[in-house]
């Protein structure tokens, strides 16, 4: 994860670069010249490599960083690459310190940032504006939030499961109630399914913002794309990521055998899959994350680096839920004296 500085530096004024998501190319800080990282190969970034389940993980690991941020507050490790717009923690906010680099495994692929930082900020500013029941000066505090690119690590897994399932459901006849039993099989087929490979990528990151992406936009993993941004390196073995997201799957799966059996109150489910076709990739995706603090409380608003996809959390004005509730009671007082007279006549 770790790229020399000096591998930054503009040829021609020896300033450093940054990646800039407008140009999708290296721009130099100080002469403005732009260098494209685009290669012939780049579509095999698409590329999964397989896992055999019976066979111990012989992925190698990268070399170490010369030095990590490590987060005071929740923990996160994370490596600065260039000219990084901060260097506290991407995740919480907090301060960080330098450790000793940790070696991590190889990151095979990224999407770049494809939105920039004073756009990101516009669409935190604008979730925020379309939200209801907020306090009267939450929108001045968001513009004065600090705003810090990250790219967070995941998984993608493909697999192929056949799955053996009973389950229970419900029957109504004549005024009775009845639990059936039934069982079955199915096939289901996971592609892309993406996993966070981190326990600091929260589900406000992921399920908010990065629940899906194209492979088509994946780029081999190349130290300019992350100079000017923090990145979090990849710790987990193969083996590691898949039981990390063994919950995640299993939720997956008992959606499908309810929509196989298709009945009411479909409950008791139990099952026995054979997981084969283990595919994956380590990859980086970009999101934005805008960090403010209201009356003591700390927030985040993240915005995918990707499409712009923004979620967040923010306070509430209980004078304005108040309100806002006495009107709903009202509006509907008045639509049902309205049926009423209606129905009179």
């Amino acid at each position: 994860m770790y790229a020399e500085q000096s591998a930054l530096q503009c040829p021609s004024c020896g300033g450093m670069c940054y990646f800039s998501p407008v140009a999708q190319a290296l721009e130099c800080l100080s002469c403005g010249k732009v260098y494209n990282l685009d290669q012939p190969d780049d579509y095999l970034a698409r590329d999964e490599f397989a896992h055999n389940k019976n066979v111990p993980d012989a992925d190698p690991k990268s070399a170490p960083p010369q030095q990590t941020h490590q987060c005071r507050n929740c923990g996160g490790e994370v490596v600065f690459t260039g000219p990084a717009l901060s260097e506290n923690c991407p995740y919480c906010n907090g301060p960080v310190v330098l450790v000793p680099g940790d070696s991590g495994y190889k990151t095979m692929a990224l999407i770049p940032f494809r939105v920039d930082a004073p756009f990101a900020k516009r669409l935190a500013q604008d979730w925020i504006d379309a939200r209801i029941c907020v306090p009267a000066d939450l929108a001045l505090t968001v513009e004065q939030g600090v705003v810090v690119g990250l790219y967070a690590p995941f998984w993608t897994f493909d697999s192929d499961e056949a799955v053996h399932y009973w389950a229970n459901y419900v029957t109504y006849r004549n005024n009775k109630i009845r639990t059936r039993k039934t069982e079955g099989a199915l096939d289901i087929m996971f592609d892309d399914l993406l996993m966070p490979a981190s326990p600091h990528v929260t589900p406000l990151i992921r399920d908010g913002i990065l629940h899906d992406f194209d492979p088509a936009d994946l780029r081999p993993y190349r130290a300019g794309y992350l100079a000017g941004f923090a990145a979090e390196m990849h710790h987990q073995s193969v083996m590691e990521g898949l039981s990390a997201n063994e919950t995640d799957k299993d939720t997956l799966i008992r959606n499908h055998i309810k929509d196989e059996v298709n009945k009411t109150a479909v409950h008791g489910i139990r099952y026995l899959t054979d997981t084969t076709g283990i595919h994956y990739r380590r990859i980086l995706l970009p999101v934005w994350i805008l960090h403010y603090t209201y009356r003591a409380h700390a927030y985040r608003i993240v915005v995918s680096g990707i499409d712009g996809r923004t979620f967040g959390e923010r306070p509430f004005s209980y004078r304005k839920m108040a309100l806002f509730s006495a009107a709903v009671t009202a509006c509907a007082m008045t639509v049902g004296m309205l049926l009423g007279a209606q129905a009179a006549f």
